[in-house]
């Protein structure tokens, strides 16, 4: 959608160059090939089609359920089963003839095209009623089986599914359905925590059965938003797999949990590149999994800046890890893995810059690598030497104004709106926060509020002005 985006603002700028006499016709038509601008309608026509198509499929799969439902209990079992299957084979079969045209169709490109839309819509329906199929197959054989389950299993064979078309729409749609089974599994209070199934060892190693999955999925599909939904998963599930915020406030949990809930996630994020994989030759995500690294940065520093955090010390942490059953391991084991990837994936990103002598890279690294030691001493110390309340609280609220003077200067240096306006929202949300969070007269906070608002505005301006004198091709380049 960026790229559509990109050919029609080149398409509108390229016509008005040719019509100032910039550009002749002959170039404007080699734009136009080149770019592909007689396709831009019919893109943005099959885009809104197959939405269309998607929230049709989706009633019409709700439709289809409700019908069966409502007449379950008057059909006999041969009766069910075979209607199933039927809706099942039919869906996915039609869809995939669809989807995948015969080579000696001899349709136009724009019917063709229509058949693929209208062809992955069928596809959808067909993973939707997977999890129809299973949850009532599941009923007429009396197999029982947890909520979660139902979901983790669908979700794999959509992954299947998947896989083999290289559907970016049904690869989005098995990260949801686990994502929804691990969230039911982990909030399931009438779940036995220490069974052991299938679902559960799923559960107790998602972050890790995530990555596996779903990464060389976005390539394979070579899909951006795969990825950038894989590695939103992986950073919330590893919070609710370590439970990071109980591990900072429990005297007894273990230090190394601590460190590894809060650090590994921006380590792993920040150092991560496409060329760890031979087979790729491009940084496609690269840029995304380090915004989400500084994205992360952001919101941990703010949230370990509240002085309660640290000066809450509870007992009883409800993991024993004394005990030498596998489910309570289980952290240990992931991380583990992900300890081993992020000083691999650091190596490599130390020596490729090294090698490439680009020292504002090296800079940049070498402060990352710096905030994430600091933010591992100070909770490796507060956890397992003695308590720090004091020096921990005034660590992470320097961090949190180091990290957004940081952003700010990336923003005068590179001409970045967005990291420009992720900085000054920092700073002014830290000052508000300390103001707030203690003790103070109103009259104060009144002036705290003004003077935070006019320095904003004054900022913005004074910004938007600086953006101004860079030279256009710069500017054009980086700003967000």
């Amino acid at each position: 959608m960026l790229f559509d985006n990109f050919r029609r603002q080149l398409r509108k700028e390229a016509q008005l160059w040719q019509d100032e006499g910039l550009i002749d016709s002959g170039l404007y038509q080699q734009l136009a090939q080149k770019y592909q601008f007689n396709s831009l309608e019919t893109t943005a026509r099959d885009r809104f089609v197959f939405i269309l198509i998607a929230v049709g499929a989706i009633l019409l799969g709700l439709g289809v359920i409700t019908f069966v439902a409502a007449n379950w209990q008057a059909w006999s079992r041969e009766v069910k089963l075979t209607l199933l299957l039927s809706v099942f084979l039919v869906t996915n079969i039609t869809g995939f003839s669809l989807w995948k045209p015969s080579i000696s169709n001899t349709s136009s490109r724009d019917r063709k095209r229509r058949q693929r839309v209208l062809g992955e819509g069928l596809l959808l329906l067909g993973a939707l009623t997977i999890g129809a199929n299973m949850a009532l197959l599941s009923q007429m054989f009396h197999i029982g089986g947890s909520s979660y389950q139902l979901f983790l299993g669908w979700g794999l064979a959509v992954l299947f599914m998947a896989y083999s078309l290289r559907l970016t729409s049904l690869s989005i749609f098995s990260l949801i359905l686990i994502v929804i089974g691990y969230l039911v599994g982990v909030f399931d209070w009438y779940v036995p925590r220490n069974e052991w199934t299938w679902g559960r060892l799923i559960i107790e190693h998602m972050p890790v059965v995530i990555t596996v999955l779903f990464i060389p999925l976005a390539y394979w599909c070579r899909s951006l938003g795969i990825f950038r939904i894989t590695a939103i998963a992986f950073v919330l599930s590893w919070q609710f797999h370590l439970r990071s915020l109980q591990v900072l406030s429990y005297t007894d949990a273990p230090p190394w949990l601590a460190m590894a809930a809060f650090v590994l996630p921006p380590a792993l994020l920040w150092s991560y590149d496409d060329r760890l994989f031979r087979q790729i030759n491009s940084r496609k995500f690269q840029p995304f999994a380090q915004s989400l690294a500084l994205t992360y940065f952001s919101i941990i520093f703010y949230i370990l800046s509240f002085r309660w955090w640290w000066e809450m010390r509870r007992v009883g942490y409800e993991t024993d890890l004394r005990n030498t059953t596998l489910a309570n391991w289980s952290p240990l084991i992931d991380v583990i893995i992900f300890t081993v990837l992020a000083l691999w994936q650091w190596w490599h990103l130390l020596r490729s810059t090294h090698n490439r002598q680009h020292q504002g890279r090296d800079i940049k690294n070498i402060v990352i690598g710096c905030l994430i030691v600091i933010t591992a001493s100070v909770i490796f110390v507060h956890q397992a030497i003695t308590p720090i309340p004091v020096i921990a609280i005034f660590a992470f609220n320097v961090l949190l104004a180091v990290f957004a003077c940081g952003l700010i200067r990336d923003a005068l240096e590179l001409g970045q709106r967005r990291a420009f306006w992720g900085g000054i929202v920092l700073l002014a949300l830290q000052i508000i926060s300390r103001m707030l969070e203690y003790d103070t007269a109103l009259l104060f906070k009144s002036l705290v509020f003004i003077l935070c608002g006019v320095t904003v505005i004054l900022a913005g301006l004074w910004f938007e002005r600086y953006l101004s004198t860079l030279p256009d091709a710069s500017s054009e380049t980086h700003r967000s």
